[in-house]
């Protein structure tokens, strides 16, 4: 454990040293802000710090944009921000998890847990209540959360990991640094599963498909995403992956122009249904899919595979 040295003595510290987690104690802040004042006081030469010799140091380590995430010791208390990740911790260290986005809707017996406490949305998370929840760690997205509460969270002292998913190899390369350097519990056995099934060659053919995935203005599956890498490993050609944007906002004529074969409407975040969505595209097959299989990138990456083939193949919705 980090010991800060100080030149007095008191009871709680008769030797001048006093451990990084024992300081946020008796300050009542959490230790992430004990180890920032430090290394201010450290540079003004008003402290010193040192490694006990129990051997936990002042670790950091990178996320998934190459930022120093203060872990002293693997997190005992997280919070998550992402549904992807949220599922992912619940089902693999469910005893860790103590909040989470009203989003968050997997696994099932989240709504009736206690001691997961909500905190509102991604875009709009209750800052205060997560603080008040004293996590060692908060876990984030850079697509789905927004920079300036990452920011204002790591300046109140909270440590924040931030991932980073643009392809199925990124989702699987993220949840293992999460779980074996960062949770230290090694490789979950889902996460084994998503591996093996995702490095299966394709094995539907070359349909062309589009994946609205709102209306009104209608917005699709473009380029440089989760959602568009698991359609190409599925074998599917999607057909505005040239776009410049991830997520282009596009006209009904302009989607029809680009020529699908095949429309999958998913259930989320748009919930499209027998009776909204397939009815703009006469003369197009279209198929409705779930949304959790196609863009989550937790759990669900053990299944997704088999259930979207499934999907692809029932009998299209005219």
């Amino acid at each position: 454990m980090a010991q800060l040295h100080v030149p007095t003595r008191s009871a709680s510290s008769p030797r001048g040293a006093l451990p990084v987690d024992r300081a946020g104690a008796l300050l009542q802040v959490h230790p992430a802000s004990v180890t920032n004042a430090a290394t201010r006081l450290e540079a003004a030469g008003l402290v010193v710090r040192s490694t006990a010799r129990r051997g936990v140091t002042d670790r950091s380590v990178p996320d998934d944009l190459g930022t120093a995430v203060p872990l002293p010791t693997p997190p005992r208390r997280v919070v998550s921000l992402v549904p992807s990740l949220t599922e992912a911790l619940a089902v693999t260290v469910p005893d860790r998890l103590v909040g989470a986005t009203d989003w968050c809707t997997h696994p099932a017996w989240l709504a009736d847990d206690p001691a997961v406490s909500r905190v509102r949305g991604t875009k709009n998370p209750d800052r205060a209540a997560i603080e008040a929840l004293r996590p060692d760690l908060v876990v984030a997205n850079q697509e789905e959360n927004r920079r300036l509460d990452v920011e204002r969270l790591r300046a109140a002292g909270v440590p924040v990991w931030v991932t980073v998913i643009e392809s199925v190899d990124q989702a699987l390369a993220s949840m293992r640094r999460l779980f074996a350097d960062v949770l230290a519990v090694g490789t979950p056995e889902w996460l084994r599963t998503a591996t093996a099934e995702w490095g299966r060659p394709p094995e539907l053919p070359g349909t062309r498909v589009a994946v609205p995935v709102w209306r009104d203005p209608w917005m699709v599956v473009g380029a440089r995403t989760s959602t568009g890498d698991v359609l190409a490993r599925l074998g599917l050609v999607n057909v505005l992956a040239g776009s410049p944007d991830r997520y282009p906002h596009v006209a009904l004529e302009e989607l029809l122009a680009a020529g699908p074969e095949l429309v999958l409407l998913p259930d989320e975040p748009y919930l499209f249904t027998a009776d909204d969505g397939p009815e703009a595209f006469p003369g197009t097959p279209s198929v409705l899919i779930s949304g959790r299989q196609l863009t989550w990138y937790g759990p669900s990456l053990a299944t997704a595979r088999s259930e979207l083939v499934a999907a692809v193949g029932r009998r299209p919705v005219t």
